[in-house]
């Protein structure tokens, strides 16, 4: 039998690291998932703003969810620290071992990452029941060590999230509908491929899900308005919510990971070359020119948004990736990615590196 995750959480005590992080966080999620899965122990700490510094000091980036160790060692973002569990080979594998099937896997973790973010957090806070619930409930755990009235810290909070997570992400009366569109339409793409397997790969979980997860499971599937679109259009995906967050080891027993490209990805592929792609070649190009903004055209609606950092490291992390494939694997991918191959294929940027320990903490964009 499993543990519940109270047990999962206190069993070890001080042997065990801390994951620092929120209960409503989008990357808290996916990473509380991804080692519920692979029954790596660990203490969950609910942040307050003196935990969050103390984080952002010892790794240099203010971010959450950060992981502990009782020896001072500190992993930070989830895509590297999923890396490092596959990579130290304990549990069951959610990395494919097929080169082209990991390379999907690796693809649409990074789309589900970072191309999900602005809708999760659109929906968050551009509904003011969304907002409300939303601003209270982080106004009583990361704000409340913070010497204010509650309503106060409430107000606080949902200026902030406002101003950053719509205002400077491009959210805008012309954008809006473009946003809401993509959330539908991944909805209906993830649908249809639940219907007929467990996971978006096959008949275990891999990065790829746990990509998506961060923003179906704590925004999507939480949030008022968001919640209710799901419900109500994609029962499948609703219940590949509750399927992830209650995975445990024992249950990859019998499961193999998946080998080759699966049936059924066109639609979350078209959406990864023709809309993440485009954006990540703007932004890595705008970068490298010194630009601080970006305007691009994508699908008719046009984006005025910051230049993004941490994502030039995302593009080159695809790129080395695709580009380490051998010619005939490359050729299997070409049907799917289409143009994007070309992208992929023709980048030869490097990436920023990430903020020192110590230093000024960057923010997850590594500002």
């Amino acid at each position: 039998m499993a543990m519940d995750h109270r047990q999962e959480n206190e069993a070890g005590g001080d042997a065990l690291p801390v994951l620092h992080g929120l209960t409503l966080s989008y990357f808290t999620g996916k990473l509380e998932a991804y080692m519920r899965a692979k029954g790596l122990g660990y203490r969950f700490r609910e942040m307050d703003m003196a935990a969050f510094r103390r984080a952002a000091r010892a790794t240099g980036i203010a971010q959450m969810p950060q992981l502990e160790y009782p020896d001072g060692t500190w992993l930070s973002d989830t895509t590297p620290i999923i890396r490092h569990f596959e990579e130290k080979g304990e549990g069951p594998a959610f990395s494919p071992a097929d080169p082209v099937t990991r390379f999907l896997s690796l693809a649409l973790e990074d789309y589900g990452d970072e191309w999900l973010w602005r809708p999760a957090l659109y929906y968050r806070w551009a509904f003011d029941e969304d907002a409300r619930l939303m601003s209270s409930q982080i106004a009583r755990t990361m704000l409340r060590d913070l010497p204010l009235p509650f309503a106060l810290r409430r107000q606080f909070i949902l200026r902030r999230q406002r101003k950053v997570f719509l205002k400077e992400d491009g959210v805008t009366a012309k954008t809006a509908p473009a946003i809401e569109a993509l959330y539908k339409r991944t909805l209906a793409e993830m649908d249809g491929l639940l219907q007929t397997r467990p996971f978006l790969l096959g008949a275990r979980p891999c990065e790829a899900d746990f990509g998506f997860f961060g923003s179906m499971f704590r925004h999507f599937s939480h949030d008022p308005t968001p919640a209710a679109l799901m419900r109500e259009k994609a029962p499948y995906v609703f219940a590949w919510v509750a399927r992830l967050w209650a995975y445990r080891p024992e249950d990859a027993q019998g499961t193999v990971l998946p080998e080759g490209i699966p049936d059924g990805l066109d639609g979350l592929m078209a959406d990864f070359r023709d809309e993440y792609l485009p954006y990540l070649a703007a932004n890595s190009a705008a970068f490298e020119r010194g630009a601080r903004d970006l305007r691009y055209e994508a699908a008719g609606t046009s984006w005025a948004l910051p230049v993004n950092p941490y994502r030039v490291h995302c593009l080159a992390a695809l790129a080395g990736a695709y580009q380490a494939l051998s010619g005939g694997e490359r050729a299997q991918l070409e049907p799917l990615l289409q143009e994007g191959a070309r992208i992929l294929s023709d980048y030869k940027g490097r990436a920023p590196d990430a903020p020192a320990a110590h230093a000024k903490p960057a923010d997850r964009q590594w500002r």
